[in-house]
Order: structure tokens, then C-alpha cells, then sequence
């Protein structure tokens, strides 16, 4: 049976959002869609790209994987579903900018960083986690560090590291250097809804507003969750 909540979420966006947005919609069927950016989110159910960004239909072209990773290029494999994605996004539709989104409390890079309890006893999430790596090593040893700090560090390594790999794609490098493309790393707090934008320049992540609104919590670059 279809799931209840599946249906009676569609009858609400048949009641209010889809009256509320019909021209879009017949307009995006007749015209096909041209979105100018491209997200690369985790499949996170809490972390949702067209939420966090309030985008209306065709605005976010979005893929979704395990801890937000981009593999590096290559062409060997037989399945790219990511990269098959990015190359889409950058070629066919001519996005303008790639987002790399990251989250706090992500279950696949605490699978990664925490090896006595993997995320689920089948063999894909810990061969896809392993990507990480390099920015494991990045990051350095846990030593007496805390788990959740450790995590939280692999976190933001992890959006570097994708970040980098971004610039191993040609039709990306290329792009990026003509002026053309334009990458970026961000970190949402799911607890405080605080947005974190990467610095290009120093590689700093700060708040992407200077001001909260009253009902959410302030929140410095430092205060990340655990």
C-alpha cells in the first residue's frame, strides 16, 4: 500500500502549492528546466536542499549520496550516478555554480570515523565511505580528541575533500578556470539551522548571514555541533 503520509502530503500540495505555482510548473514542462545551481547534498532525510534554501521548482539541480562526497574522476567503473550528475549539471544544463552541502551529525562520516559501529551490515556505505580518506589523513589521528569533535572536523574535511575532487572533472577545471563555474562549500547545523559558507580565500567557513532571527539561536563558526 502507498504510504498514507505520501498521499495526504500530495493532496496538500494539490490544495496550496501547485494552484499557487501552475505557471511555473507548465512553464518548466514547455520549456524544460535551467537551473543555475547545482547542490551536492547528503541523502540525509533532515537535510534537504530545497528546504534549506526555500527554492521553488527548477531553481536547485540536486544529488543526493551518502555524506554529500564527490568521487574524484575517473572512468574505469561501470556505475557514476553522481558523476554522471555533475556532468549533466555542468555540461547540458551550464550551471554557474556547484554547492557542496554538508550537515553536523552526519551518520556516514561517523560510520567512517567510529569503525565499531558501521552504519548497516552490507558492503556499499563502507567501500563508498572509504572515499574519504585522503581527508581522513588531512584531519589526522582522533588521539584523546572527543568522537564528536573528530567527527565534526572529518566533516568539514569531507567538503574540502569533494571540493578537490570537483577540480580533477576537465569540463570542471575548465570551466572554473575560464571564470565560467564557480564551487562552493557550505555546512548546515541541523539542530540550530545555522548555515556555514566556505571562505574561497582562506577556507574559513563563517555564518552565510551576520544576523539570526530572534527565534534561532546565535551562533559563532566555532560553536559547531557535536
Amino acid at each position: 500500500m502507498f504510504p498514507t503520509r505520501l498521499t495526504e502530503g500530495y493532496r496538500a500540495f494539490l490544495d496550496d502549492r501547485f494552484p499557487r505555482e501552475k505557471n511555473r510548473f507548465e512553464t518548466l514542462a514547455e520549456k524544460g528546466q535551467s537551473p543555475e545551481v547545482m547542490v551536492i547534498g547528503c541523502c540525509d532525510s533532515r537535510v534537504s536542499p530545497e528546504v534549506i534554501f526555500d527554492a521553488s521548482p527548477g531553481e536547485l539541480f540536486v544529488v543526493r549520496n551518502v555524506a554529500n562526497l564527490v568521487p574524484p574522476f575517473e572512468t574505469g567503473g561501470e556505475f557514476h550516478g553522481t558523476s554522471a550528475a555533475l556532468e549533466f549539471a555542468v555540461q547540458a544544463l551550464r550551471v554557474k555554480h556547484i554547492v557542496v552541502l554538508g550537515h553536523a551529525r552526519c551518520g556516514g562520516i561517523r560510520a567512517f570515523a567510529d569503525e565499531t559501529a558501521p552504519l548497516s551490515p552490507g558492503d556499499f556505505i563502507g567501500r563508498w565511505m572509504s572515499m574519504i580518506a585522503p581527508a581522513g589523513e588531512r584531519v589526522g589521528p582522533r588521539g584523546d580528541m572527543e568522537l564528536s569533535e573528530y567527527v565534526t572536523r572529518l566533516e568539514f574535511a569531507a567538503i574540502e575533500h569533494s571540493l578537490r575532487n570537483l577540480m580533477t572533472f576537465p569540463c570542471v577545471r575548465i570551466l572554473v578556470e575560464r571564470g565560467k563555474l564557480q564551487l562552493h562549500g557550505a555546512y548546515f547545523g541541523v539542530a540550530n539551522g545555522v548555515l556555514l559558507v566556505r571562505d574561497p580565500e582562506t577556507g574559513e567557513f563563517k555564518p552565510a548571514v551576520e544576523t539570526m532571527p530572534e527565534r534561532v539561536s546565535m551562533f559563532s563558526a566555532r560553536e559547531v555541533e557535536g
